[in-house]
Parts: structure tokens; C-alpha cells; sequence
């Protein structure tokens, strides 16, 4: 081995673990921010677990609208599953390792659901477009077979996007000193930032995998409600313009719970540098925890035949 090859293999280094601070300046007070924590995890996933026992238990919920709601709760219960180990054992334990490998895995599924959720919600949108600009011809567009392909495209969509992701991070070179992480769970910026190396490729794959997945989802989303208040304010009736108008009301809510975090964190990350620490830290709680618990909360509200469904489901009822 050259001595120039031998001093490169000893000068790379990767942490065998992360230190998780958890939440920053607060961490006296660890144990009591984990029970509204622990509150919160356990309302969004006995809540997203309702809606799809509801309309698998449902016949009449069996419909393009609220299987698309059903993918929509999966998802929920999958960003769930990804920060809630890490996050309570920091809160309730105060065990703050994760190792290296497994915070790239937490960071792939946790991302990766965070693109899933973005796809489904505009799946939901083109739904609703259908449901009102063609009625008549809205279950024979959206049949079981699209269904099944547009939550499959959903998925490889996001593992194609997310996959280089793990592997860019693997080739950087870290500093032994630079092993805190600034939340209670593995968030790419965060993760990149400790390294001791040139992030550009990481950056700027990074940003192409926001604008490809979440950004031109949301430009889809605001053209698909465009064509539908077209398409409203067609209709002669104002009875069936606010009709029409109501089945969109819980979409319209889940799409701003998940939009507007997500917006606030991707400003913050950039040009958000001098605002204090504790600030970057609770929108990524928000946009990470908020969603999962607030999207039950809201389509068993507005929607009747979801919140019939899960109350059979919790009195035992088919």
C-alpha cells in the first residue's frame, strides 16, 4: 500500500453512533415534554389503525375516495413508527446513541414516508378532481387496478428517490469531535452537517429530491383545486357548488397540516441560520409529529361515513 492511500484510509473516519441531544435547553425537563409525546404518538396511531379497520370492516366505505384515505392513514402510522422509538427512549430514558447504520436507515424510511405522504395527497386531489368534474365515469377511472397502481408507483417513486440518499452520506469523511445530532431522531440536514467534507453533491441532491417529489407535488395539487373551482363554479345550482365544495373541505385541511410544516422546515434549513436552535428543532417536530395525529382528527370530524365506521369498529360492530 502507497503511503498516500495509507494516510487517506487513516484520515477517514465515521462515527460508530450519534449523540441525540433531543430537545436543545430543555433537557432537564425531558421526562414531562414526553408525556404530551407520548400522548400524541399514541392518538396518531390508535387513530390512523381506526380509519383503516373502518373501512376494511366498512363494505360501503370500499370506494377509490377512502381507499385513497386508507393509504394516506398507512403512511401516517409509518411516519409514526419511524421517530417514535428514538424520540421516547431520549424523553423517558434519556438513551441518546443511535448507531451509525441505523440512523441512515431511520433517515431513509422517515424521508421516504414524508415523499409517500406528499404522492398520496396528491393522488387524493386528482381523485376529488374526478369525483366533481365527472361523476358519472368516477368509479369507472379510479377502479381497483388504478388504485393498486398509483399507491405502487407512490412507493417505488419515493424508495427510487431516497435510495442514493444513505449511500451519499456513507462515502463523507466525519469528524471524530462532530457526533451530535439536533433532534431526537435522524434528520438528513441534520446528519450531513456533521461531516467534515464537501456536502455540495449532498446538497444539491438533496434540494432535487424536495422540488421533484414534494415541490412539483404541490404545484400539482394547487392545479388540480384550480380545475376543480372551475369546474364548481360551472355548476347552476349554489346547492351543489357548496355540496361539491364540502368533499373537499378534510382534503383541502390534511394537504395545509402537511404542507405548511413542510414548508417551514425547508425556509429554516436555509435561510433560517440565526434563528435560535430550539426553533429549527420544534418545526421539525411539528412536520414530523403533527400530520399523523391531526389527519384522524380530521376526517373522522368532517367526514360522517368515517366516523360512523369507527365508532362499529370501537363498539365491536360490523
Amino acid at each position: 500500500m502507497r503511503p498516500s492511500q495509507a494516510y487517506v484510509n487513516l484520515s477517514f473516519f465515521q462515527p460508530p453512533a450519534f449523540l441525540m441531544i433531543g430537545i436543545p435547553g430543555l433537557e432537564a425537563i425531558h421526562g414531562w415534554i414526553a408525556i404530551p409525546f407520548s400522548s400524541m404518538y399514541t392518538v396518531a396511531l390508535t387513530g390512523n389503525c381506526l380509519i383503516l379497520l373502518a373501512v376494511k370492516k366498512t363494505p360501503r366505505l370500499h370506494q377509490p375516495m377512502y381507499y385513497f384515505l386508507s393509504m394516506l392513514a398507512l403512511t401516517d402510522v409509518g411516519l409514526t413508527l419511524s421517530t417514535m422509538p428514538t424520540t421516547l427512549a431520549v424523553l423517558w430514558f434519556d438513551h441518546r446513541l443511535i448507531g451509525f447504520n441505523a440512523c441512515l436507515v431511520q433517515m431513509f424510511f422517515l424521508h421516504s414516508f414524508s415523499v409517500v405522504e406528499s404522492s398520496v395527497l396528491l393522488a387524493m386531489s386528482f381523485d376529488r378532481f374526478v369525483a366533481i368534474s365527472n361523476p358519472l365515469r368516477y368509479v369507472a377511472v379510479l377502479t381497483n387496478n388504478v388504485i393498486i397502481r398509483i399507491g405502487l408507483a407512490i412507493v417505488v417513486r419515493a424508495t427510487v428517490s431516497l435510495f442514493p440518499v444513505p449511500f451519499l452520506l456513507k462515502r463523507l469523511n466525519f469528524c471524530p469531535g462532530k457526533i451530535l445530532l439536533s433532534h431526537s431522531f435522524c434528520f438528513h440536514a441534520d446528519v450531513m452537517k456533521q461531516a467534515c467534507a464537501d456536502i455540495t453533491v449532498n446538497i444539491l441532491y438533496g434540494l432535487y429530491v424536495v422540488l421533484s417529489t414534494v415541490g412539483v407535488d404541490s404545484l400539482l395539487i394547487v392545479l388540480s383545486y384550480t380545475l376543480i373551482l372551475h369546474t364548481v363554479m360551472g355548476l347552476a345550482s349554489p346547492m351543489e357548488r357548496v355540496r361539491a365544495l364540502n368533499t373537499c373541505i378534510s382534503h383541502i385541511l390534511a394537504v395545509l397540516v402537511f404542507y405548511i410544516p413542510v414548508i417551514g422546515v425547508s425556509m429554516i434549513h436555509r435561510f433560517g441560520r440565526h434563528l435560535p436552535h430550539i426553533v429549527h428543532c420544534l418545526i421539525a417536530y411539528v412536520y414530523l409529529v403533527v400530520p399523523p395525529v391531526l389527519n384522524p382528527i380530521i376526517y373522522s370530524v368532517k367526514s360522517k361515513p368515517i366516523r360512523e365506521a369507527m365508532l362499529r369498529v370501537l363498539k365491536g360492530k360490523r
